[in-house]
């Protein structure tokens, strides 16, 4: 990775601003093209919006009432390529979709299909009916899944018995989720430095302005770096206003939402899903959804305009919201706040809208050009909307847009390219034991110890593994199912910056609930020890991730 050292200037062919799913993917396909770039975030990778999704990789089945037909169709076509280009975080998840009407909601899909700023407050079955078939047609490209199966009342509640009994009718169809999305942004910066040497990426570095083309940033030690670009890309989602600011460019591009989730740890509920995903409709007619996430069941999303990213969180009023709908839904099984776990929100990056709900806003992407002027020769593109799904085809988009203009040709195609871990990934039952049985030959680990890695790392777990047999698979005292070699292999090896992007980010260590205050220190040791921070330092990231995830994330450790 280049070096820019303090009072040079060097020069890339492109400059992204913002390291969220959006900005890495364009990343990584610039460098795939043979373009030098770098790509900065004044916090971490992935560590903005992309860090609160639904976790899910689906295609849409939404914006089929709100007439996005060509959104649904994109984002059926990304799913089903996510599933096998990241198999190793990216999963198939059969979705029911319950109906507690036949015919409601049917003239009202129409009106908004041509127009209508009204969505409908109730899907009843013959408006669902044809919404899956549509999906199914929709999803034909590349299909790695099965076509949807509907049917009524009895048949639905020997499904799903834990639904309420005013059900009518259900529906169950595929979908993804994915268990490790902050991780996969971080891939996706790996495998561009890893086909483009001389490109950079920078964390925990903040853009201070520009001057006659010249971004001037300072790291968070205090270092300044100046860089030149020819085009530079602002994918800062819902910080695209400010960062363009700036760089002289004023307007209002973003008009986000707010979406919350929380955890529940909740066996019963977890086992009553038997693998499924409930896609529902709230009493309000807003949309909801309960799924199995890491043994945790996972329940979201509100979408409530805001517009400041720094301080959004999960407020109370919403989590009354989740659970007075899971009472409903689900009215054989109990609900409260003891059984939280964690909490998380975001703002979704959304263009600016007038719209009269914000459910009604669109979640496709535009790639809009603030062209040079005087004191600023380069162009910027800044990234708005899009969505986890489509993060891929946006970024192919912009990038052959950004070729054109630089004057080169697209050198690789990243439709079919395996991301990170995913790449030689064993899919099949077969294959996978024979990795495992491999890996546990030759690293002397338990296959179950192998299991979790890959788990977690994809075929990234190798490497890992190398670095276990060299120093041994010493177990952390407070923190079950991780070693400290795994632990001090990420510090080492993922340009961490913080403890909070260890437990955060290239683990799902925050998510899973079982952190404490004496993990949180036994972690901090290995990344103390790894990272050269002094005492002093090791108990400021100790007391910074601790409060962030009391306010933000409802953990008490």
């Amino acid at each position: 990775m280049t070096d820019i050292t303090a009072g040079t200037v060097e020069t890339f062919d492109v400059v992204i601003l913002g390291a969220g799913i959006n900005g890495a993917g364009l990343f990584r396909d610039l460098c795939l093209q043979g373009l030098k770039c770098l790509i900065v975030d004044k916090a971490d990778f992935g560590s903005g919006t992309s860090a609160a999704p639904s976790r899910l990789i689906h295609g849409g089945i939404k914006y089929l009432e709100t007439g996005e037909l060509g959104l649904v169709a994109q984002s059926t076509l990304e799913r089903n390529l996510l599933l096998r280009n990241a198999p190793h975080c990216v999963e198939p998840l059969p979705t029911f979709i319950p109906s507690f009407s036949l015919m409601k909601g049917a003239f009202a899909a129409l009106r908004t299909l041509f127009g209508s700023t009204t969505a409908p407050r109730s899907r009843g079955a013959v408006l669902i009916k044809i919404g899956l078939a549509l999906y199914d047609l929709y999803g034909a490209r590349h299909r790695v899944m099965p076509k949807h199966r509907f049917f009524f009342r009895r048949r639905a509640l020997a499904e799903m018995p834990a639904i309420t009994p005013r059900i009518v009718a259900g529906g169950i169809y595929y979908d993804a989720k994915i268990s490790r999305p902050e991780r996969l942004v971080w891939e996706l910066v790996r495998d561009g430095l890893n086909a483009s040497p001389a490109s950079a990426a920078m964390n925990d570095t903040a853009l201070l302005g520009q001057a006659d083309g010249v971004l001037r940033l300072r790291d968070g030690d205090g270092g300044e770096r100046l860089v030149r670009a020819g085009i530079v890309v602002n994918g800062a989602g819902p910080w695209i206003d400010h960062v363009n600011a700036t760089l002289g460019i004023l307007g209002k591009l973003i008009g986000g939402t707010k979406g919350s989730h929380i955890l529940l740890r909740h066996p019963e509920l977890v086992k009553s899903l038997k693998g499924r995903m409930i896609y529902f409709e709230a009493d309000d007619g807003r949309i909801c959804l309960v799924y199995d996430f890491l043994g945790l069941a996972l329940v979201g999303s509100t979408d409530i305009k805001a517009d400041n990213p720094d301080t959004v969180r999960c407020e109370e009023e919403e989590i009354d919201y989740f659970l007075a709908s899971l009472r409903s839904l689900l009215p054989k099984l109990e609900f409260g706040r003891e059984q939280i776990v964690y909490a998380y929100s975001g703002i979704r990056p959304l263009p600016a809208s007038d719209a009269s709900q914000p459910g009604l806003i669109s979640r496709d992407h535009s790639a809009p050009v603030a062209e040079p002027a005087e004191g600023r020769p380069f162009p910027v593109v800044s990234l708005v909307g899009g969505k986890w799904t489509t993060f891929r085809g946006f970024a192919e988009e912009v990038a052959d847009t950004i070729l054109s203009r630089l004057g080169r040709s697209r050198k690789v195609s990243t439709q079919m390219l395996p991301i990170g871990g995913g790449r030689g990934f064993p899919v099949d039952g077969k294959a996978r034991e024979v990795w495992l049985s491999e890996r546990a030959g030759r690293s002397g680990l338990p296959a179950v110890r192998v299991s979790a890695l890959l788990a977690r790392y994809g075929t990234t777990a190798d490497a890992v593994l190398a670095h276990i047999a060299a120093v041994g698979d010493a177990p952390l005292a407070h923190v079950e199912g991780y070693g400290r070699a795994e632990i001090d292999w990420i510090a080492r090896n993922e340009m961490v910056r913080h403890l909070a992007d260890i437990v955060m980010r290239r683990t799902t260590l925050a998510i899973e609930g079982g952190l404490t205050a004496a993990g949180i220190g036994e972690i901090a040791g290995v990344a103390a020890a790894a990272l050269g921070w002094s005492d002093e330092r090791r108990e400021k990231e100790i007391a910074a991730v601790t409060a962030h995830l009391a306010r933000f994330n409802r953990v008490a450790l």
